[in-house]
């Protein structure tokens, strides 16, 4: 691992979330200057990847290195324990680990690194069934986004046979096991309840089928010894199971809701506290990483596939990280259709940490019953401000600017931001999301928990 080393600049902690995009100090010297950062061997690692091929650490005075992890859980156990300075962390798990969902924590993040990015992957057994239930277009390819009500035929062969169908993903708060659950739950099929406060954190209370963590590189050969008959999970993961013909992937995330968030860049509230200037150091690193990979309509993905595809960073072949990283996504072999946002980094704001982004996690946490009780919306906004924190996004983003390293227009209307994304109904069952009114949200739905419900 190459280490980098930088010069610097200066700014506080005390810029206003909507404080103007002007001129400001920099961030003052590193308290820090030697990191060690983590990831997981997944496409949407991107931005630590090209922060330090392209010297951006160094240009911050950091010196990094960037260590791949096991899995999720000892990713965050390294961040909590000192061990690793930061991480490229599943969206939910900030937020996981400050509402003590598992291990108990104040985990924040202040840069989300990507939108997109993952997709639903069946076992071409549970494809072939699938298929002649599901609507082709003249050309005798299936329309998208596809129902997961197109499982319910092998759902009920499994039951005949006796057997359980079990899906697959990557941790118990990770977008990828709501997704998941927001896509059979669309389509009349229950994913099951977690009961923490009954001791029983399976996640497959009154489930039809039964949802389990895999971690994302052991997926294919998990998929292939037949395991699990299908599973959500990030690239290049879904790409791989093409490619060695044992899989389908059936829908994308954008096609349950678009630009979703993915994944953040975590650390301790305690370690941002004693190393304010080293964070927002790292975060004008990420955030002039993702403007590169996002440049004029992606030039620089080609050259970004080459340098993920490395043993060190994802480790997959290059033909299987460009099918989804370069404005495509192939789904059965041979049916490639454009993707040009599959992966996000810069677009679309993508690395602004909103509230509304923490609040729906924490909905599905309530919907599935990882938040036992009911919340006020007071409570969700309350937890999300602790967690995500655009205010220190802001003051990045502003020395940038000043530094002439980025423009005021690559973050447009930042300073009339309050945190919120605009209200949406372009998710796969049509719901309206209102990031303000958070269990007006949770009552629209059939299945999962509502309003005072309680298991």
């Amino acid at each position: 691992m190459k280490l980098w080393q930088t010069t610097a600049t200066a700014c506080t902690l005390a810029l206003s979330l909507n404080a103007p995009l002007a001129a400001q100090e920099g961030p003052g010297p590193a308290e820090k200057d030697e990191l060690t950062l983590g990831f997981i061997k997944l496409t949407d690692m991107a931005p630590l990847a090209i922060a330090y091929e392209k010297g951006f650490f160094e240009d911050e005075g950091l010196y990094v290195t960037l260590e791949a992890q096991a899995n999720w859980k000892v990713l965050l156990d390294r961040v909590i324990s000192g061990e690793l300075d930061g991480a490229h962390m599943l969206a939910g798990q900030p937020i996981g680990a400050s509402l003590g969902i598992g291990t108990q924590a104040d985990i924040i993040t202040a840069f989300s690194m990507d939108l997109n990015g993952n997709a639903i992957t069946v076992a071409n057994q549970v494809w072939s069934t699938m298929k002649p239930h599901l609507e082709h277009d003249i050309a005798g390819k299936p329309l998208h986004p596809i129902s997961a009500s197109a499982l319910r035929p092998v759902l009920e062969q499994y039951q005949q046979d006796g057997k359980s169908l079990n899906l697959s993903m990557v941790f118990p708060v990770s977008s990828h096991n709501y997704e998941l659950r927001y896509w059979l739950a669309a389509g009349g099929i229950h994913p099951g309840y977690y009961a923490p406060h009954q001791g029983d954190n399976s996640g497959q209370r009154q489930a039809e089928v039964l949802l389990s963590v895999t971690p994302p590189p052991q997926m294919p050969a998990t998929l292939e010894a037949g395991t699990i008959a299908g599973y959500s999970v990030g690239e290049p993961w879904n790409q791989q199971a093409v490619r060695k013909k044992i899989g389908v992937p059936v829908i994308t995330n954008h096609d349950i809701w678009p630009h979703n968030p993915e994944k953040v860049f975590g650390v301790s509230q305690a370690w941002t506290e004693q190393h304010p200037n080293t964070h927002l150091r790292l975060l004008k690193a990420l955030l002039r990483a993702a403007h590169w990979l996002d440049r004029d309509d992606n030039t620089n993905r080609k050259e970004a596939v080459e340098i993920l595809s490395q043993p060190y960073y994802v480790g997959a072949d290059q033909q299987v990280i460009a099918a989804s990283m370069t404005g495509s996504f192939e789904y059965e072999s041979g049916d490639v259709r454009p993707a040009p946002d599959f992966n996000v980094f810069f677009r679309h704001d993508a690395t602004y940490p909103w509230y509304s982004d923490a609040i729906w996690f924490m909905t599905q946490m309530r919907r599935w019953g990882q938040i036992a009780e009911p919340k006020s919306d007071d409570w969700y906004l309350e937890q999300a401000r602790r967690i995500y924190r655009p205010d220190i996004y802001v003051q990045a983003a502003n020395a940038l600017i000043a530094e002439g390293r980025l423009s005021a227009d690559d973050f447009p209307g930042l300073k009339q931001r309050d945190g919120f994304r605009p209200v949406t109904s372009a998710f796969i069952d049509g719901a309206t999301f209102d990031g303000r009114k958070p269990n007006d949200y949770i009552d629209q739905f059939a299945i999962g928990l509502t309003g005072d419900t309680r298991l």
